[in-house]
C-alpha cells in the first residue's frame, strides 16, 4: 500500500475543514430563521355585539371563538404575492398568540363578574385554541393586563358589581408566572412583568405601560440582552399615556369619582393635578429609556382599538419608535360599525434579514363564519437591524 505524504494529509484536511465552515456558513446565511406570532388586544369577555354574522346581541364569548376558529385555520395557508416577508410562501407555523389585555370588561352596568369572563376566555384561548408551531406543538400564548382587569383588581371610581373581582387579573399572574403562583392578588406585589427569547429576538412583555416600576425592572432585564437583539415592547396601553392610569396626585391619593385617577400604575402622576391633563413628564422619561435601548425596535399595544403601524415620537418629536396597534373583537373603532373591517395582525420576522413584517388579517371580512375566507388588509414592513 502507498504511503501518503504527511504533507498532503495535512493539506486533504485542512481543505476539508475549510469547505465544511464555509458550507454551514453559507447554509446559516442562506437559511430562513422565521419567527411569527398572531397579536390581537381587548377581547373583553363580558360585552355583548349588537350584530355579527346575521346574529343579533352576540356575546363576547361567540365573538371571540369564530376569532379563534379563523386563527386555528391560518396554518397552512398562502401568504399573498405582496413585497411582505415570506411572500407567496405556505404558513408553515406560528410560534404564539399574543394579548395585550382587556381580557374582561369592567363590571360596570351589569357586565358579568371577571371570574365567569375569566373562564370563559379560559374555554376560548385555551381549551379552544389549536395553532401549532414549525414542529407541530401548540404555540405559546403570551398575556398582559389592560385596564379594565386591574380596575376589577383594585376597584373603580364608579360603582361596580362586585366592588372588587381580581380573577383575571390572577389568571394572567399564575399561567404567565407559574413559577410564583398566587392566590390572592395584591397590586403592589404582583406584578406582571415577564420576558421571553425566540430565535435572538427578545420579547418584553409589560403591567399596562413602561412607567418608572416598569423601566426599573426592565434595566435588569436587558442587561441580560445582547445590544444587538432586537426588542419588542408588548403593552395594553399607547406610549403617549393617559393621566388617569397614574396615581392620584391630590389628597389622600386614592380612587375617587371627584378625582377620576385609576392608580393602576404604581407613579404618582407629575404633570399636574387634573386628570384631563398632559403626561409630557412621564413620557419623556419612557423616552430617555429608548435613547439607553436603541435595540428595542418595536411597540406592540391595544387599548384604542384599530389597527395602526406608526411611528411614536415623543412629546419633544425627538424618537422614531415602530409601534403597532390592533383592532378589538368587542370594541373595534371601525370593526364595531362594519364587522367585514374586524382583524388581527399576524407578524413574520426574518432573524437573518432583520426584515419584520406585519400583515393585517380581516378575519370576518365576509360575516359567513366560514374560518377559511378571511382576507388580508393593510401590510407593514420595518428593517429591525
Amino acid at each position: 500500500m502507498k504511503k501518503v505524504s504527511p504533507f498532503y494529509l495535512l493539506l486533504f484536511c485542512t481543505n476539508f475543514v475549510f469547505q465544511f465552515t464555509h458550507a454551514q456558513k453559507t447554509n446559516h446565511l442562506t437559511k430562513d430563521s422565521v419567527i411569527q406570532f398572531i397579536f390581537t388586544s381587548d377581547v373583553h369577555f363580558g360585552l355583548v355585539k349588537d350584530k355579527f354574522q346575521g346574529k343579533t346581541n352576540v356575546t363576547a364569548f361567540d365573538v371571540n371563538l369564530a376569532m379563534v376558529s379563523v386563527m386555528n385555520h391560518i396554518g397552512g395557508s398562502k401568504f399573498p404575492n405582496d413585497n411582505g416577508e415570506q411572500s407567496n410562501k405556505f404558513i408553515k407555523g406560528i410560534d404564539a398568540l399574543v394579548i395585550t389585555g382587556d381580557i374582561a370588561n369592567r363590571m360596570e352596568y351589569g357586565v358579568q363578574t371577571a371570574t365567569k369572563s375569566w373562564a370563559e376566555f379560559k374555554t376560548v384561548f385555551i381549551d379552544s385554541l389549536h395553532i401549532l408551531n414549525a414542529k407541530n406543538k401548540k404555540s405559546k400564548l403570551w398575556l398582559m393586563p389592560g385596564n379594565h382587569d386591574m380596575s376589577n383588581a383594585i376597584g373603580f371610581h364608579r360603582p361596580m358589581i362586585p366592588k372588587k373581582d381580581p380573577a383575571s387579573m390572577l389568571g394572567i399572574y399564575n399561567l404567565m408566572i407559574p413559577n410564583k403562583p398566587v392566590k390572592q392578588f395584591d397590586s403592589s406585589l404582583c406584578r406582571i412583568h415577564y420576558s421571553r427569547d425566540l430565535n435572538g429576538v427578545h420579547f418584553i412583555f409589560l403591567s399596562l405601560y413602561p412607567d418608572s416600576a416598569e423601566r426599573v425592572w426592565m434595566e435588569q432585564d436587558l442587561k441580560k440582552v445582547a445590544p444587538s437583539s432586537p426588542v419588542f415592547l408588548f403593552a395594553h396601553s399607547i406610549p403617549d399615556v393617559e393621566p388617569r392610569f397614574f396615581e392620584n396626585p391630590n389628597g389622600i391619593h386614592d380612587i375617587n369619582e371627584e378625582d377620576k385617577f385609576e392608580n393602576l400604575v404604581p407613579e404618582r402622576y407629575k404633570d399636574g393635578k387634573d386628570v384631563k391633563g398632559e403626561t409630557t413628564f412621564e413620557q419623556n422619561a419612557f423616552v430617555a429609556f429608548l435613547k439607553n435601548h436603541k435595540n428595542i425596535k418595536v411597540y406592540f399595544h391595544g387599548h384604542e382599538n384599530f389597527t395602526e403601524y406608526y411611528k411614536y415620537q415623543g412629546p419633544n418629536k425627538d424618537i422614531n419608535l415602530n409601534c403597532v396597534r390592533t383592532d378589538s373583537p368587542m370594541k373595534g373603532r371601525l370593526s364595531v360599525k362594519d364587522e367585514t373591517k374586524l382583524a388581527f395582525e399576524l407578524v413574520t420576522i426574518n432573524t437573518n434579514t432583520g426584515k419584520l413584517t406585519v400583515r393585517e388579517i380581516l378575519w370576518n371580512a365576509l360575516s359567513n363564519g366560514n374560518p377559511n375566507e378571511f382576507k388580508w388588509g393593510a401590510l407593514e414592513n420595518l428593517d429591525l437591524k
